[in-house]
């Protein structure tokens, strides 16, 4: 059996992945709303949270590249074990990219990035092509990380109830 994740390293799995789940899910539900006062509260709350991702994400990959490469509790092929690795990547990319590529969306839209009312950069001019490459990044990977997440879960849950070898338990301290 390998070693016991550090309390930091589960820690910021669980704070970035729900909170990232929870963005994502409000994102996906704003798609459907039409202009309203509401969707806007909603869509300050989005980008707010969104930031909150980033921090939880910097973090995290600050702490992975402290503490080094984790170990798996599993027998991997090693087709398995790439995709594995291929899964993690992604999603620790993808929660850098999607925060960055809202940011990227509204400071190019010409609007002030805020964390719940606090201003972190004053609006400025609109950077029609920053707007653009951020609305693209976020719009386009969408569907990518759904699967991602997808396979990721299904992949935890496999192994905790089929292989039973404890990667799940492990991801819960135990």
């Amino acid at each position: 059996m390998s070693k016991s994740l550090s309390k930091q390293t589960i820690l910021l799995h669980w704070l970035t992945g729900l909170t990232f789940i929870a963005v994502f899910a409000l994102g996906y539900y704003l798609e459907g709303l039409p202009r309203s006062p509401e969707k806007g509260e909603l869509l300050g709350i989005h980008k707010s949270l969104g930031i909150i991702v980033l921090t939880f994400a910097v973090a995290r990959l600050a702490w992975r590249l402290f503490e080094g490469q984790l170990s798996s509790v599993a027998k991997l092929t090693k087709t398995q074990e790439l995709g594995a690795k291929a899964i993690h990547l992604f999603l620790l990319v993808t929660t850098l990219a999607m925060p960055i590529s809202g940011i990227a969306m509204s400071y190019g839209g010409g609007r002030a990035i805020e964390v719940f009312g606090i201003e972190l950069l004053t609006a400025g001019e609109k950077i029609e092509w920053l707007a653009n490459a951020g609305g693209a990044v976020h719009g386009l990977s969408v569907n990518l990380i759904i699967v991602a997440l997808l396979l990721h879960v299904g992949a935890a849950l496999k192994h905790q109830l089929i292989d039973k070898d404890g990667t799940l338990s492990r991801m819960f301290g135990k």
